[in-house]
């Protein structure tokens, strides 16, 4: 039941409602104005990751319109370790952000003011980040090593004119270097991996979601994954797709499995037998943000990922201690 879409056309129908599916590019055009629902109900954010086999940095400027925020993320998740925590929380942000509609087209996203300047900046499908913060200096690049990403556009049943348009890049090569407390951190693009996750949309005050997403080399090939459930109605597109050898593979539903604790192994698995991935996590990155009507708690766990992921070949991967993450998240916002 899930559909691809091909041809370039608007996230939203004329009367505001999402038109759902899944592309490998920004096929689908953002148009804020196009939105049915109070400003107030708006979120959009992006999100960077960079992380090797140890370290993994993040960056974050997004809102709800009535909340905003910009952070920088730094941490040691082999050995358990908070590096680095510095977060803004903006009061009623509304449209002042500016953020890009596309996630593909060049473009700048900056926030400058009161001694932090951040900046994201995207130029022929390389990425600049940057980031001045008392003390604090980063400059990481990013060049994809995949022409295809996740796009997907789901409704949700609650809403009519609910949707969730999200845009996942990975298998992007990394390298920077991040400064502070007198000390230094770098990326090295042999072994570093970079993730965007852009997101528009309006849906429901309570949502509950679990997503996984991973980059990293198998016998000198670039392999990634993205994987997700229970967020809207994902008949039509459900975020489960692998990436090999500069090509996408779509896989169907996917579910996670958990054990009794978050440090329990986790298994993911799809429906028609095409992936069996085990993660065996070493750090839990909790995650909670109170403020106002916002209520989040995210369990992010990194670790090792190993099994088995088939292409739409028939081909079968064998995929060993592959680090990355698998999270869990409930949002009121």
């Amino acid at each position: 039941m899930e559909k691809e879409l091909l041809k370039e056309g608007p996230v939203l129908d004329g009367k505001g409602r999402p038109i759902p599916g899944y592309s490998r590019k920004s096929t689908l055009v953002y148009d804020r104005k196009a939105i049915k629902a109070p400003p107030w109900r708006i979120k959009e954010w992006d999100f960077y990751q960079i992380s090797n086999d140890r370290l993994c940095l993040q960056f974050t400027i997004g809102h709800a319109a009535y909340a905003g925020q910009v952070s920088l993320m730094l941490f040691d998740f082999a050995k358990g370790e908070k590096l680095l925590d510095q977060s803004k929380i903006l009061a009623l942000p509304f449209g002042s952000l500016h953020m890009p509609e596309n996630a593909e087209k060049d473009n700048t996203l900056l926030y400058k003011k009161d001694g932090v300047y951040m900046r994201f900046e995207t130029v022929n499908q390389k990425r600049l980040l940057t980031c001045r913060w008392e003390d604090t200096e980063v400059k990481i690049r990013l060049e994809r090593r995949n022409p295809n990403s996740l796009v997907i556009n789901l409704p949700f049943d609650e809403y009519a004119h609910a949707f969730y348009y999200n845009h996942k890049i990975n298998c992007m090569t990394a390298e920077g270097y991040v400064k502070a407390k007198g000390r230094e951190w770098k990326f090295d693009k042999k072994s570093s991996f970079g993730i965007l996750d852009w997101g528009r949309g309006v849906w429901p005050f309570h949502n509950e979601w679990y997503w996984s997403n991973g980059s990293g080399w198998l016998d000198g090939e670039m392999f990634g994954f993205n994987l997700g459930c229970g967020f809207g109605n994902t008949d039509t597109a459900s975020e489960n797709m692998l990436f090999y050898k500069g090509k996408a593979h779509k896989l169907g539903k996917v579910d996670f499995k958990l054990g009794k604790e978050y440090m329990d192994p986790w298994h993911l698995k799809d429906r028609e037998g095409r992936l069996d991935l085990t993660l065996t996590p070493c750090y839990d990155r909790t995650t909670r943000i109170k403020l106002l009507w916002v209520n989040n708690c995210c369990h992010q766990m990194f670790g090792k990922f190993t099994g088995k992921a088939v292409l739409d070949d028939g081909t079968c991967l064998e995929v060993k201690d592959v680090v990355s993450f698998a999270e869990h998240a409930v949002n009121n916002w």
